[in-house]
């Protein structure tokens, strides 16, 4: 499988000043991503996740260490500003607080305004925010006011910018920490909708377990290093490991945990209420059989 992103032995370290020492936020860090996957990161404040998110943007530069996009040398002394610029063209990212991240009065001068800076044609700008805006689910907003909306539909216009200037990946950053319970799942639908119908590559950085149990792929970080990574269900059967680093555990998981602690024959790669529900009816059943 062809990889989007591969990361290889990274390391940043924020200089101090004065009698502030030097933080090393990321030490040894490596993994890959693979093309139209989803790949969600978790960590606690502090554990490295936005300045990963920083270096893998071109946003910052690492002190050692190698980063690659769709197989390119994007680190180290012989890349140049062309380089730099060619992958920012092709990673983008979406902010924690959208209201960042928008920069016109307008829903559809804001979309347009990476592709103006872009140079492209007009009638192509339009193209592309009309399909932005349709993609999602903001077309009927297009002349309105941003600053009127809801905090998922203003996120929703921040999506649809990056979206317009037809990113290879796009790496969402908190970007549903700020919202209400409805904001995120409207945001989390146009998230999945990108990945599986658009097959844009998704990297997800959150600190809400039930976000990163939806994807392809979980990476978890602990004091700038990569703690673990796999499939939420092989990340997620680990709880122990994850509450050491001071992380939670999705809730169907911490139940079935502690229902298999008990006795119960559960199965913890279980993240749909329903079908908890069901694990344990099951498992209860059988528990009551075996006692007959």
């Amino acid at each position: 499988m062809e990889n989007t992103i591969e990361v290889k032995n990274l390391c940043f370290t924020y200089e101090g000043y004065g009698d502030v020492p030097d933080v090393e936020a990321l030490h040894d860090v490596s993994f890959t991503v693979e093309k139209g996957s989803f790949t969600a990161i978790l960590g606690h404040n502090g554990s490295g996740k936005s300045t990963l998110a920083s270096v893998l943007c071109m946003l910052s530069e690492p002190a050692s260490g190698e980063v690659y996009i769709n197989g390119k040398l994007m680190t180290g002394e012989d890349v140049t500003d062309e380089d730099v610029f060619d992958a920012r063209r092709r990673v983008g990212m979406v902010f924690q607080n959208p209201d960042n991240q928008i920069v016109a009065s307008v829903v559809e001068e804001d979309v347009a305004f990476g592709c103006e800076n872009l140079g492209l044609p007009p009638a192509e700008i339009r193209r592309r925010v009309d399909d932005a805006l349709e993609c999602v689910g903001m077309r009927k907003y297009a002349r309105h006011s941003p600053h009127k909306l809801s905090g998922g539909q203003k996120q929703r216009v921040a999506i649809a910018g990056v979206i317009a200037m037809k990113r290879d990946c796009i790496i969402f950053d908190e970007s549903t920490a700020m919202l209400d319970p409805m904001g995120r799942r409207e945001v989390m639908e146009t998230i999945e909708y990108l990945n599986k119908v658009e097959g844009v590559t998704v990297i997800l950085i959150t600190h809400y377990m039930e976000e990163a149990a939806r994807a392809d792929r979980v990476i978890v970080m602990n004091g700038g290093r990569v703690l673990t990574t796999g499939t939420p269900g092989e990340v997620f059967s680990e709880p122990e490991l994850l509450w050491d680093a001071d992380l939670d555990v999705p809730q169907t998981t911490e139940l079935l945990y502690r229902m298999k602690k008990a006795g119960l024959d559960v199965r913890l790669d279980i993240f749909d209420f329903e079908e908890c529900a069901a694990e344990i009816a099951r498992a209860v059943k059988k528990r009551q059989s075996e006692v007959k």
